[in-house]
Formats: C-alpha cells, sequence, structure tokens
C-alpha cells in the first residue's frame, strides 16, 4: 500500500469518527426533546358520585375533563380517570373500589358522602366506609387525595356537626391529602348550578377544578417523592 493510499484511510477514519460522534449527539437531543411518553404520564382516579360523574354535562364539561386541561395547563400531563357514579353512596363505592386500581393510578381523588349526607345516613357508617376505601387504597400503594363534603343544612345541627367533623378526621387518622370541601366556591350560587341546586355547572365545574388542581399537583408531588 503506498503511502497516499495509507494517508487515504487514515483520513476517511477519521472523518467516519466524527460523523459518529455527530450522529450520537443528535440522538442525545432527540431523545431529550421527545415528549413524554404515556408510560411516564401520572394517572390520577377520581372515585365519586354524579359530583364527579358529570350528571347533567357532556363528557368534555365533566369534572374529571376539566381538571385534566387545567392541570396540563400547568404543566403537569396528568390522566384523570372518571370513576364516578351517579347516586353512588360511600358504600357503593367501597363496593367497587377494588377493580378501579386495575388502572394502577398514581393517586386516589376520593370524592364520596354527598349522597350520604342527602340520605341522612349515619355519619359512622359514612365514616367507616370511607375509612375501608382509604384503607384498601393504601394496602394497593396508591396516595388518596380525600374532598370534605358538607351536611344539608335541614338536616339539623347535630347531624351536620357529626357529619362534617368526619372528614378531617379521617384525613388526620390516615395521613392522607385534604381538600376540605369539594364544592368550595360553587355550592349555594345559583349562576354556578344546575336547575337542581345541587349539581354544578359547566362554569361551576371550571371553579372547582381550577380550585381543587393545585391541592392535586402538590398529593401527586408527594406520593411520587418528586
Amino acid at each position: 500500500m503506498t503511502r497516499l493510499s495509507l494517508n487515504r484511510l487514515r483520513l476517511y477514519g477519521a472523518l467516519a469518527s466524527m460523523i459518529n460522534a455527530a450522529t450520537a449527539i443528535c440522538a442525545v437531543f432527540v431523545l431529550s426533546a421527545t415528549p413524554t411518553s404515556a408510560a411516564e404520564r401520572a394517572t390520577v382516579l377520581a372515585l365519586g358520585d354524579s359530583l364527579v360523574a358529570g350528571y347533567g354535562l357532556p363528557k368534555e364539561e365533566s369534572f374529571p375533563a376539566v381538571l385534566e386541561a387545567e392541570l396540563k395547563a400547568l404543566g403537569h400531563d396528568v390522566r384523570v380517570i372518571n370513576g364516578g357514579v351517579s347516586g353512588d353512596t360511600s358504600k357503593a363505592g367501597l363496593s367497587r373500589v377494588d377493580w378501579l386500581f386495575a388502572e394502577k393510578p398514581d393517586l386516589m381523588l376520593l370524592e364520596l358522602g354527598a349522597n350520604d349526607g342527602l340520605r341522612g345516613l349515619p355519619p359512622e357508617d359514612t365514616e367507616r366506609n370511607l375509612a375501608q376505601i382509604i384503607e384498601k387504597s393504601q394496602a394497593a400503594g396508591v396516595p388518596v387525595l380525600l374532598t370534605g363534603m358538607l351536611a344539608p343544612p335541614n338536616m339539623g345541627r347535630d347531624y351536620g356537626e357529626a357529619f362534617n367533623a368526619l372528614y378531617p378526621r379521617l384525613a388526620e387518622k390516615y395521613g392522607t391529602a385534604f381538600y376540605p370541601f369539594f364544592l368550595d366556591g360553587v355550592a349555594a350560587e345559583p349562576e354556578l348550578n344546575q336547575g337542581d341546586g345541587m349539581h354544578p355547572n359547566a362554569a361551576g365545574v371550571e371553579i372547582i377544578a381550577r380550585r381543587i388542581a393545585p391541592s392535586v399537583i402538590d398529593a401527586l408531588a408527594a406520593g411520587t417523592g418528586s
């Protein structure tokens, strides 16, 4: 082999090394710019009654859909599963919670008890049912964001005090994240509710989602240790 051929081979080798290095650098930039995959997306299970299910509203205006949009607007890629069933009591929610864990949520937002209060069910029963739901969730490794509810005023003072107190007591006992009143800012506001005066309209749902979103973000961060 001539000296000229040897020099050409060395030059080609150097060029090949430079191309490989450039390719590797480009690959790093491409990977770093790739959006978060679905597998990395956080998932929130919203377990509740008609307030979660979206009674009287199209799917895109239901609480889970609006909360998901709000979280994304705040820069958090979170999927929110609609685990609401209209008419559910805390006992009904307890009866179906196990199979919902198949979705492998990173957080459970627990909104139940409104129908217990409307029906005048014993607060101790509501507390026991919610406690079992929390215990099942924690046993499955799913942290809980418990949302409180207030008893209807027509149930009387004693009932109201017993009912209203069970939520903060559960949050303290189990160390869960706690949002004191799910309907904060919306309850008893005619312009934010449907004709029945109990279920939020689209504007009401937007307020609920906007107010609770920071608590969801904090609960997710605490649950993942981030």
